[in-house]
């Protein structure tokens, strides 16, 4: 049997795919623009949808007068409070300008065991005139009324030593009620400016 191949104008050719490829899309569903904002909440588009939703973060900037950390936590009444129950991990690379300090460590103090409190995704994110964090959160198949609702991030940002940082966090918010909200803000301050985007993924 004798193989066929692709040739760039026969791909040019091809309208659309059998039903049986799987392609795959991310889908665009809301884009909430920052401006001196003290939350920006995500009330809708998060349900059964899909089985993965990613936000994408795009130039944040804070407020705060130092340096300050970039938080999100979850509801499971439609925002009306924010406060799951949440295990997690941190991990984070840096390296200053001045190249005097780089490394990779964990950092106990931004992650959880059981807690309520907002997780952190920047920390230490920077207040300077041409800093901001930029990266992306990964939330699995919140609608689930059976397993916990996993979670994780990269950002990349720059903090004031001047430095650049570049943490992973991973975790769970431990209910097996659906997660339909998602609320991000700063520690302390607004967030001054920066765009949040929230794709369904299939």
């Amino acid at each position: 049997m004798a193989l066929k191949f692709a040739v760039n104008n026969s791909l040019s050719a091809v309208t659309s795919l059998p039903t049986a490829v799987p392609t795959g899309s991310m889908t665009l569903l809301q884009t909430q623009t920052a401006s001196s904002s003290s939350t920006i909440d995500f009330t809708s588009n998060i349900d059964s949808t899909y089985d993965a939703y990613m936000f994408k973060f795009i130039n944040l900037h804070p407020s705060h007068s130092s340096y300050v950390d970039f938080t999100f936590q979850a509801s499971t009444n439609s925002g009306s409070s924010y406060g799951v129950t949440s295990t997690s991990s941190w991990f984070t690379a840096y390296h200053l300008e001045n190249d005097s300090d780089a490394a990779i460590e964990y950092n106990a103090a931004s992650d959880q065991a059981q807690g309520t409190a907002f997780e952190v995704l920047c920390d230490n994110l920077g207040n300077l005139n041409d800093a901001s964090a930029v990266g992306s959160l990964f939330l699995f198949n919140p609608s689930s009324t059976t397993f916990v609702k996993h979670y994780m991030s990269e950002t990349q940002y720059m903090g004031n030593s001047p430095n650049t940082l570049n943490p992973r966090k991973a975790g769970y918010f431990n209910t097996t009620s659906a997660v339909n909200a998602i609320q991000f803000k700063m520690a302390s301050g607004n967030i001054d400016s920066g765009v949040i985007k929230l794709y369904g993924i299939s």
